[in-house]
């Protein structure tokens, strides 16, 4: 793993994150994630700066494409903003945002009375 995934993979383990449980280096299809919670149906990507690369860039697009098509969200977060301690706690904020489950529309919710 990557600098940016083991800081991160520090933070994800053991239900760390709000009790979420994630695996590392999970294979899906032929595809190897980052990270996956299977509960959120969530994989989260570190993407370095080899992920500007225009042939990476369609791999991640046809990859990206493929894991929606199996019901798996993708969330691809910078390795710089897992490096920076400054922007790491928005990262980790925006795993829960896209692990959390959604409200289907015209479903009641708690903020309109719902529930």
């Amino acid at each position: 793993m990557s600098l940016p995934e083991v800081l991160l993979w520090g933070c994800l383990r053991r239900g760390g994150l709000q009790g979420l449980k994630f695996r590392r280096q999970h294979a899906i299809g032929s595809y190897i994630l980052d990270f996956y919670c299977a509960s959120a149906r969530l994989a989260v990507e570190v993407d370095g700066e080899f992920h500007g690369d225009a042939d990476q860039a369609r791999h991640d697009l046809v990859r990206t494409h493929w894991l929606s098509e199996q019901g798996i969200q993708v969330l691809r977060i910078a390795a710089r903003d897992v490096l920076d301690e400054k922007t790491r706690p928005d990262v980790l904020d925006a795993i829960v945002h896209a692990a959390a489950p959604s409200t289907p529309p015209g479903s009641p919710s708690p903020t309109n009375g719902g529930g």
